[in-house]
């Protein structure tokens, strides 16, 4: 599975946390990741993740546009809702593109548990998995 992590600037020890916790299910999994959140993540964890630019920059850009080509599978961004961020845009447009998607979607530390959680136990499918089911679904009409 492809997933990908983001976490606003009072986030970051959070995600940090996050991903030391649930390292060794990360670990099977591709990660991309905004170039700040990434960077520290891969230095604390030392898990292999794909470092886009940083989030005012363009990251959370380029993100969107892998969920809506369909190359992300789950998405955990932690979120500061109390502090305005410059690019309040670029953040709604890849929450927007998360639902229109039916791209998984974790915004806090507790949706994020119960994703992980899930993904350990295969319980998350992959986009290539999700077209064979709503394949099979529509059928079923």
């Amino acid at each position: 599975m492809k997933l990908a992590i983001i976490a606003h600037d009072k986030k970051k020890v959070e995600m940090i946390r996050l991903c030391l916790k649930y390292k060794d299910v990360l670990a099977k999994h591709v990660i991309y990741a905004t170039g700040t959140t990434g960077k520290l993540v891969k230095e604390a964890t030392s898990l292999n993740i794909n470092c886009l630019k940083s989030g005012p920059l363009g990251g959370d850009q380029q993100i969107g546009s892998m969920i809506a080509d369909d190359e992300l599978d789950l998405v955990i961004f932690l979120r500061d809702p109390l502090t305005a961020q410059p690019h309040e845009p670029d953040i709604s447009a890849l929450l927007r593109l998360c639902d229109v998607t039916n791209t998984p979607l974790a915004t806090n530390l507790a949706s994020s548990i119960i994703m992980l959680n899930a993904l350990s136990k295969n319980e998350i499918k992959s986009k290539e998995e999700m077209k064979s089911v709503e394949t099979i679904r529509s059928l079923d009409l």
